[in-house]
């Protein structure tokens, strides 16, 4: 196996994953440090509550204009957000 010597510096998730799939965390132990700050930030969840046939419509319509339905969500409600 081709072992890199330094833990990659970049900000890329993928090429992180990346290395991480074929190196072991135990061999950067020296290189690791603990972070007070948040690295990553999940994004907020909002639940609704729809009844089945309003669900079962926004997803053909969504199926129709080729998203999927939780992005067409996404933009009416951004869009009432901008207008408001």
């Amino acid at each position: 196996m081709n072992q890199i010597k330094t833990i990659p510096k970049t900000d890329s998730i993928k090429e992180l994953e990346q290395f991480w799939d074929t190196h072991d965390l135990t061999d950067y132990e020296d290189q690791l440090e603990e972070v007070a700050d948040t690295v990553f930030e999940s994004k907020n969840t909002i639940r609704i509550d729809l009844d089945v046939d309003e669900a079962e419509t926004i997803k053909r319509i969504a199926l129709k204009k080729g998203i999927p339905y939780q992005i067409l969500v996404k933009e009416w409600v951004l869009d009432k957000v901008r207008a408001a």
